[in-house]
């Protein structure tokens, strides 16, 4: 049964649009422009005077590039049923999308390779990050396995990191990328939260704007008993997906920025399999 307007967990749609339109940095004009309708009714929509029909919360959803996740709750704010399905990656509906992931993974080797969803959390990785990661950690095991967490945590990744603070700010700045995209997206927020509060992190990083200048390409250098390691990321997304969790993936890939990393990870892929 679909929920009244406003009842339930959900927040009024009203709300939520003018949000995702601040985040935007829409006036309501430019809005309904784009979804081919008055501002005075669009104004209606906002103020709670007018309940959309669902092909009116397609039209905003399209007009504010929303993610499949948001496209939902705005349909779940208005009372009608979600349009996205959000399956674990082990169900049978996804078999061929992981199968895509698993060939990616494996075809990195013997370079790192992770599996993230958008709040950075490693849901897989390949046999080349485990290696690379039992070599910089000198065998200590991560206490986190959320990415940022290992990044800002002192006690985990973040002492063989050389370059610490450009890491940092970089992948900060993805995650104020993403909250910018979701504003109303709390566990995102919570996490900042929490990788504000770790020591020496300075308190200016809580805004979107942070750090210096950024180079073409973000190198992550590690301290390692073999040597500086350094590597640089490319990120791999599914294109148009219609599942939540394969909307809300990405698979970030590691390859060696210079000789020396290229040759250690050569040398540790043959001793694994000899």
């Amino acid at each position: 049964m679909a929920a009244t307007m406003g009842d339930g967990p959900y927040p009024p749609i009203g709300l939520l649009l003018r949000e995702w339109r601040g985040a935007r940095g829409m006036s309501q004009l430019d809005m309904a422009l784009e979804c081919g309708m008055s501002a005075r009714h669009l104004g209606f929509v906002e103020t709670g005077k007018t309940k959309p029909s669902r092909d009116a919360i397609g039209r905003f959803a399209d007009a504010l590039a929303l993610p499949l996740r948001e496209r939902n709750a705005l349909l779940l704010a208005a009372g009608f049923a979600p349009q996205y399905a959000e399956r674990d990656l082990a169900t049978p509906a996804l078999e061929q999308a992981c199968s895509a992931v698993d060939l990616i993974l494996r075809h990195q080797n013997p370079y790192p390779a992770f599996v993230l969803n958008r709040h950075f959390d490693v849901l897989a990785a390949n046999e080349g990050a485990m290696r690379i990661n039992r070599l910089v950690m000198q065998g200590r095991e991560s206490r986190h396995a959320n990415l940022l967490r290992q990044i800002f945590d002192p006690e985990d990744f973040r002492p063989v990191i050389l370059n610490w603070t450009e890491v940092a700010t970089g992948f900060l700045r993805r995650l104020h990328d993403h909250l910018a995209a979701t504003p109303g997206d709390g566990p995102g927020r919570a996490l900042l939260a929490e990788l504000l509060s770790y020591p020496d992190v300075p308190q200016e990083w809580r805004y979107r704007r942070i750090g210096d200048a950024i180079e073409p390409v973000l190198t992550l250098d590690f301290r390692s008993p073999a040597g500086p390691l350094r590597f640089f990321e490319t990120i791999t997304r599914f294109a148009a997906p219609l599942d939540v969790t394969l909307d809300e993936l990405c698979i970030d890939c590691a390859f060696p920025a210079d000789e020396l990393t290229a040759s250690v990870c050569a040398r540790l892929a043959a001793d694994g399999a000899a």
